[in-house]
C-alpha cells in the first residue's frame, strides 16, 4: 500500500511540475518586413572614389533600405548611386521587381574590387546573379554610368574612410 501512495505522489510531482505555465514558448521565424509599396527617401552618402571618379552614394545598409533599393524611383540622373553591403562574400544576385528605369551595377568583391559589371533591363524580375561567389558589395548608378565614365572591371573602389571592408567591416 506504501509503494502504491509514494507511486501515487510521484506521479502528482511529475504532473505539476510538468504543466508550469512560466514555459517560455517555442521561438517562431520572424516574420520577413513587407513588400515595399513606393520609393524609399534618399539614404544618408558617403563619397567613393573609382579612379578620377567621386560618387557622393546612397547607402542601402539594413534590411528593408537593401530590399527596397532603387524600387519605384524615376528619373534616376547621372550622379543617382546605392550601394549594398553584403554580410559575407556571396554570389550576388539582384533583380529589378517594381524599378521603372533600367540601371546599371556593379559586383564588387570584399577587398573593393569590381569584378563585374551587369545591365539591369527595368521591371525585369530574373535575377542577375554573379559569375562568382566572393561578392561583398553591389553598386547601383544610372543605366550605362560605368561605360560613360571609363570605369571597368578590376578597378578599385574606395571612401572618404578608407577602403571598403575597413569602412564596413572595421
Amino acid at each position: 500500500m506504501q509503494i502504491v501512495r509514494l507511486l501515487f505522489l510521484l506521479l502528482a510531482a511529475c504532473w505539476f511540475t510538468g504543466c508550469d505555465s512560466s514555459t517560455p514558448p517555442l521561438a517562431t521565424a520572424p516574420t520577413p518586413p513587407p513588400e515595399p509599396t513606393q520609393a524609399q527617401p534618399k539614404l544618408s552618402t558617403i563619397k567613393l572614389f573609382i579612379g578620377a571618379e567621386t560618387l557622393d552614394t546612397e547607402q542601402a545598409l539594413t534590411e528593408v533600405q537593401e530590399m527596397t533599393g532603387m524600387m519605384y524611383r524615376t528619373n534616376i540622373q547621372d550622379s543617382d548611386s546605392m550601394i549594398f553591403v553584403l554580410p559575407v562574400p556571396q554570389r550576388a544576385s539582384f533583380w529589378m521587381k517594381n524599378c521603372p528605369e533600367s540601371i546599371s551595377a556593379a559586383y564588387i568583391s570584399g577587398d573593393g574590387v569590381i569584378r563585374e559589371i551587369h545591365h539591369l533591363e527595368k521591371n525585369d524580375t530574373n535575377a542577375v546573379l554573379s559569375a562568382t561567389d566572393n561578392i561583398q558589395y553591389v553598386l547601383e548608378t544610372s543605366d550605362g554610368w560605368f561605360d560613360r565614365h571609363h570605369v571597368t572591371a578590376g578597378m578599385a573602389i574606395t571612401t572618404e574612410r578608407g577602403s571598403l571592408s575597413h569602412t564596413y567591416f572595421p
